[in-house]
């Protein structure tokens, strides 16, 4: 059997190398491979041999079955490339118009984020970024949030169940950061005034997910430290902020407000833009939309990482990314951003 199969070989390479057309190959094909081929011959002489043999001779024959094979469709692919490349008529109707490659676009929460970046970028702002994981003393001590303060509970916060980080002869436990404040602190524990930052990023709350609430949302965080800073600074700030981002018409607000971390501290509305004030559905018939909240630095903060508290003054604001994107663009449900509806998405 062994004879037999090295003699079909033989004259099987000879005839494929001299094959000069696609009609050939396929001859060769039922030749060898055909229900009266070759191969089928020797399947046939397999009865003859004796039981012992019988085993080898079927993987003998089994494998110069697809030596064949791949041999035969090696060349009939070669002919096809080269047929194609001489007669592109044969293959392709080149009337048809071409089918033209959607391009890609950034997401809202992205543009919106990059706008309000570039806005205070022009104001002199720094961009800097900070860990996504982060521990308890970043995200709350240091800012100034008591240890009984109501967003350091299990239900408002996703502690993770790591080695707790040792600092100041303290435990701290590890959590998803819930606010982009501790940029904040990261920045002035390594750097010495004047500051002039905003933090983006991520931020996970263990909320319950509706139309106006998600357990991932986006912060922008704004710090200004140098001497003598003022709160009409801070107002000036934000007032140009909202005109630059809603247009130049939009007239904001400051409504006193408590944050641990500012003192005084205010929540910014806006007109709405949707009716101007007049009152509607989305500013539940006030006229104004809150948009963020802001104060000036808490001496408390100042002392956390070593600032002399009299002789820097500063400003901090935080405004959420998904609520200013909602307003911008008219968006009534935050799911939106997150369910990767192309119909959704194309319109931006």
């Amino acid at each position: 059997m062994t004879s037999k199969i090295e003699e079909l070989r033989q004259r099987f390479n000879s005839e494929i190398s001299s094959a000069d057309s696609h009609q050939a190959i396929e001859n060769l094909r039922i030749e060898y491979l055909g229900r009266k081929g070759a191969l089928r011959d020797l399947l046939s002489q397999m009865a003859s041999l004796p039981a012992e043999e019988k085993p080898k001779a079927g993987i003998l024959i089994n494998e110069f079955k697809n030596e064949l094979t791949a041999a035969l469709d090696k060349k009939a692919s070669e002919f096809k490339t080269a047929s194609v490349s001489k007669n592109p008529s044969e293959y392709f109707d080149i009337t048809m118009p071409g089918v033209s490659q959607e391009a890609g676009r950034k997401h809202p929460l992205t543009q919106v984020t990059e706008e309000i970046c570039d806005i205070f970028t022009r104001m002199g702002f720094e961009t800097v970024q900070g860990p996504q994981i982060e521990t308890e003393y970043y995200n709350f001590e240091a800012l100034n949030i008591p240890i009984n303060h109501p967003s350091r509970d299990a239900f408002d916060t996703f502690y993770l169940d790591l080695k707790p980080q040792k600092k100041n002869n303290k435990d701290y436990q590890w959590l998803l950061r819930s606010q982009t404040s501790t940029v904040q602190i990261r920045v002035m524990e390594k750097r010495k005034p004047p500051l002039k930052i905003i933090a983006p990023g991520r931020v996970f709350r263990p909320d319950a997910t509706d139309a106006s609430h998600s357990f991932m949302f986006h912060q922008i965080e704004g710090l200004l430290v140098d001497k003598k800073v003022t709160f009409a600074q801070l107002k000036n700030c934000l007032g140009s902020f909202a005109k630059q981002l809603f247009g130049s018409k939009t007239k904001t607000r400051f409504r006193p407000h408590f944050f641990p971390f500012t003192e005084p501290s205010a929540e910014v509305d806006v007109l709405c833009i949707i009716c101007a004030g007049k009152g509607c559905r989305v500013c539940g018939q006030k006229g104004w939309l809150e948009v963020l909240g802001a104060g000036m630095v808490n001496p408390a903060v100042f002392e956390a990482v070593g600032y002399g508290p009299k002789k820097y003054t500063g400003f901090a604001f935080g405004m959420g990314v998904e609520r200013l994107a909602m307003l911008k663009f008219g968006i009534t449900d935050i799911r939106m951003f997150y369910e990767n509806d192309l119909r959704f998405l194309g319109q931006f």
